[in-house]
């Protein structure tokens, strides 16, 4: 038996631990008390931050995606839950500043999600603690780190989730990617397109998927580059959509009305993914800008623009594609076009027979021929109608019976050729025209008064959905002086 006086400096030793605990856990910070803890536990700890430099850090991102199927051990506390209408399942994500323990092997591992800075002040950093016992930092570095990796894209091909990205308006360093699940039904199956330009375009895909190793060997970024033009409704944002769901690449939504520089266009491409399509929609509007001198100081420029399609920074990532679309290609300039920059184009056109067959197989289940088919065909041959146009009165005669739907379409059809026939005739009249007036106010003026006149407006509709008032202004010019005097007016 031990006597008191030999027990005693084991008991106060015990005690003044119990006591120095106590204060460290009350008084120290948690971060730099965790920090002490490890070395006197010979535990290892690796910050793993949201970014590296400008790019991803595809550690951070693996261990998201890999711990969702670790969140449910007892040891979490709480979970940020989540589901999209079409997600099957709920998602549960760590929750900031919680911990989840895991195995590998015989080692437990320790996660915990941290952040550091404020978000108001564009400093705000996120990042991952894992630690362990320090005699097993060399199997974590070079053994589960790529597990993580590999089971994190195991998970990805398994949800087969297709994701849009947009950027945050107003975030100072360009990079801030907020997203949602690509919800878009749209496919190469259900596109209203030519089947030879469907065809091509599926193709050209798979070709650069597959020629990763030819890439290299000829010095090339493994990237491409699709320019999609053509009239409004024609279906420029559903080819997109489906070229993602073809290739389960994610969509990143670039809008260059954001007032972005140089700088944050560079940012902004590193911080896109591999595998991803970055899109920039209506590119001749950014050009239009870009050519104003007033506003020239407060954008990027053309060639910082050019760089991240073909330049130096384009190099940054793998299996990448850069789509641009646009209404106007005649606007672009000839340097955004060049092979090795947009190097397929593909132009979405009215809509033709097999555009239309294609139509009335998905909303009214017709596979075969109609006798009202061959009319049809002879009033698209003449007419300029859009399959999103087509689409929309589809929808409204839901519910009648086929034939009544396309004598629908017939009758639409026909009042679409007499208004071209209209436009034809004014614009042959347009020859011998006097036109000495001011044309842009007048066309200011239509725009304004157009709803509260009514020759304004029977005029405005005669032209403004076959003609584009800013480009065929002598149009105008002759409509004000055949229908009314726009002098009297104002």
């Amino acid at each position: 038996m031990f006597s008191l006086k030999e027990l005693l400096p084991s008991l106060l030793s015990a005690a003044f631990v119990m006591l120095v605990s106590s204060v460290v856990k009350e008084l120290m910070p948690p971060v730099i008390r965790d920090y002490l803890f490890a070395i006197f536990r010979r535990r290892f700890t690796f910050i793993i931050k949201e970014k590296c430099d400008l790019d991803r850090n595809e550690i951070f991102e693996a261990a998201t995606t890999y711990l969702r199927t670790k969140v449910t051990s007892d040891s979490t506390k709480c979970l940020e839950a989540s589901k999209t209408i079409r997600q099957k399942k709920p998602t549960f994500d760590i929750a900031m500043g919680q911990e989840v323990l895991d195995r590998f092997g015989n080692i437990e591992l320790k996660w915990k999600l941290m952040e550091k800075g404020d978000l108001t002040k564009q400093n705000r950093q996120v990042f991952f603690e894992l630690s362990f016992e320090k005699k097993f930092k060399e199997i974590v570095r070079e053994s589960y780190f790529p597990e993580i990796i590999r089971r994190s894209e195991t998970i990805k091909k398994e949800e087969e989730m297709v994701k849009l990205y947009s950027c945050e308006s107003g975030c100072l360093d360009g990079c801030a990617w907020r997203s949602v699940n690509l919800e878009h039904p749209a496919t190469f199956e259900k596109l209203a397109m030519e089947p030879e330009l469907k065809k091509m375009v599926k193709d050209d895909l798979d070709r650069f998927v597959r020629r990763k190793e030819l890439y290299k060997k000829v010095g090339k970024a493994w990237k491409r580059g699709y320019l999609i033009y053509g009239p409004p409704g024609t279906g420029k944002s559903s080819l997109i959509a489906a070229m993602a769901n073809y290739l389960k690449y994610n969509i990143y939504d670039l809008n260059l009305s954001c007032r972005l520089s140089d700088l944050q266009l560079r940012k902004i491409l590193l911080s896109t993914s591999n595998r991803s399509i970055l899109v920039i929609e209506d590119i001749d509007g950014a050009a239009a800008e870009l050519n104003d001198p007033e506003r020239r100081d407060e954008l990027f420029t053309l060639s910082g623009l050019l760089n991240i399609i073909d330049g130096l920074w384009s190099s940054c990532g793998d299996e990448r594609i850069i789509v641009l679309t646009t209404n106007h290609k005649d606007r672009l300039d000839p340097a955004l076009l060049r092979p090795g920059r947009m190097d397929l184009h593909v132009h979405m056109s009215y809509c033709t027979m097999d555009g239309f067959k294609l139509l009335t197989s998905n909303y009214l289940d017709i596979n075969g021929d109609h006798q009202l088919y061959r009319e049809i065909e002879g009033l698209l041959e003449n007419v300029e109608v859009t399959p999103a146009e087509i689409a929309e009165e589809l929808l409204k005669s839901s519910g009648n019976s086929d034939d009544v739907v396309l004598a629908g379409l017939v009758k639409f059809f026909k009042q679409k050729k007499l208004e071209k026939a209209k436009v034809a005739k004014v614009k042959e009249l347009l020859k011998s025209g006097d036109t000495d007036f001011d044309v842009k106010g007048f066309v200011k003026f239509l725009k304004q008064k157009k709803l509260e006149n009514a020759k304004a407006a029977e005029a405005w509709q005669l032209f403004c959905d076959d003609i584009d008032v800013d480009v065929d202004e002598g149009l105008v010019k002759l409509l004000k002086r055949k229908y009314f005097n726009y002098s009297q007016l104002r």
